[in-house]
């Protein structure tokens, strides 16, 4: 696979889990359908399982089966690595495999993620785990990262962290304070829903970064979806993202990988990123 800079290389993943069996399962259950913010007789409607059962689930006076666990975690959209989680804690096996990018397992994934990345050039785009690390990217991000300093290029290299850092693309955006707004709500969102430490960390960090010493106001009223403006060559560069992900995965790794693409706001825009590409050509 391709890399953004020499510097990017795979990152490592956590643990196959980020509970312990330690933690009851129905007080694991309980936390995710609370988190869900739905009763116990909404989830037990939904997962046609009787209320009086998932109460007894939940306080630890019955223990669910592989099937009851699995069937609880579908209803309530819990990502695979915290199924294992829940599966670990029932005393069952984990049902997901946490496969490396780099095995054979995952082959055609990381086919597919390339011509992904390919399709989207000359726009830049990113391939990121659950928390942001860069697994990959096209030669476009080396337009979005110019000037970003070594170390937060190196692996494991942390695309918010590269995105609001002071040394890293903040100096260059122009709608600083909403992009950091955007990205930080986002994340605040993101941890909440996954009951994810490393995530609430993440934010707490990204939070402590200078901001801006004015607020440079909210979305423009002609703006679809709040966008990225960057300073370059004199100019600036307008960005729409979307975000890409798996459907009906089945491995963890491949459940939280995503891509992320920066689109052309602009005509403008379009046409520095094309221009740019046939420079970087005829340079090499």
């Amino acid at each position: 696979m391709s890399s953004i800079t020499c510097q990017v290389m795979l990152v490592n993943r956590g643990p196959m889990t980020r509970h312990t069996a330690a933690t009851p399962v129905g007080t694991l259950l309980r936390a995710w359908r609370e988190r869900r913010r739905w009763s116990q007789l909404e989830l037990s409607n939904q997962a046609e399982v009787s209320t009086r059962h998932l109460s007894f689930v939940e306080t630890g006076r019955a223990v669910p089966s592989r099937e009851m666990v699995l069937r609880l975690a579908e209803h309530l959209d819990v990502p695979l690595r915290d199924r294992n989680g829940l599966l670990i804690a029932a005393g069952h096996a984990p049902g997901y495999p946490e496969s490396d990018l780099d095995s054979a397992r995952l082959e055609a994934v990381r086919a597919a993620v390339s011509r992904v990345l390919a399709a989207y050039e000359p726009y830049p785009a990113v391939l990121v785990d659950r928390a942001w690390n860069i697994v990959d990217g096209n030669t476009g991000v080396a337009l979005l990262t110019r000037g970003t300093a070594p170390e937060l290029l190196a692996a494991p290299a942390n695309a918010l962290r590269i995105s609001l850092h002071p040394d890293g693309m903040a100096p260059r955006i122009v709608n600083l304070g909403q992009w950091r707004t955007h990205l930080l709500d986002r994340l605040s969102r993101q941890a909440a829903n996954g009951g994810d430490a490393e995530l609430r960390a993440l934010h707490a960090e990204l939070d402590g970064y200078p901001a801006p010493d004015r607020s440079d106001g909210g979305p423009d009223l002609g703006d679809l979806a709040v966008p990225l403006r960057l300073r370059h060559d004199g100019g600036v560069l307008s960005f729409i993202s979307t975000v890409t992900t798996f459907g009906a995965p089945l491995d963890v790794t491949m459940d939280e990988l995503a891509v992320e693409s920066f689109l052309p706001a602009d005509d403008e825009t379009a046409a520095a990123l094309h221009a740019h590409r046939a420079r970087t050509a005829s340079a090499s």
